[in-house]
């Protein structure tokens, strides 16, 4: 199934549209993982709902950054992610090895 994800890049800024499922990930890996180092913030307001393939997809982006010395700022919560997120043990930084990961 084709993927209606989109992201556009506006400065600072990466906004993701559409479903993030594992679809979505394969469409969408070429452009994101060369975000620029300017990218501080994934925008995920027009993200309709996110799937365990898009939440893995969002934490390798930000240990990227953070193996770079940056940090991604999360703006929105889409349908699935909080679940995921927690099923996941994930912290706020979507950090796996985090210590209230474990929490």
């Amino acid at each position: 199934m084709a993927s209606n994800a989109t992201v556009q890049l506006d400065g600072p800024r990466a906004r993701i549209t559409g479903v993030l499922d594992r679809d979505a990930v394969v469409a969408l890996w070429p452009t994101l993982k060369a975000l620029p180092d300017a990218v501080t913030q994934l925008d995920l307001t027009a993200v309709e709902r996110v799937d365990s393939a898009g939440l893995a997809l969002l934490a390798e982006l930000s240990a990227h950054a953070r193996a770079n010395g940056r940090t991604l700022a999360l703006n929105g919560t889409p349908a699935g992610f909080n679940e995921l997120s927690a099923a996941y043990r994930l912290a706020p930084s979507l950090d796996f090895n985090a210590p209230s990961a474990a929490s």
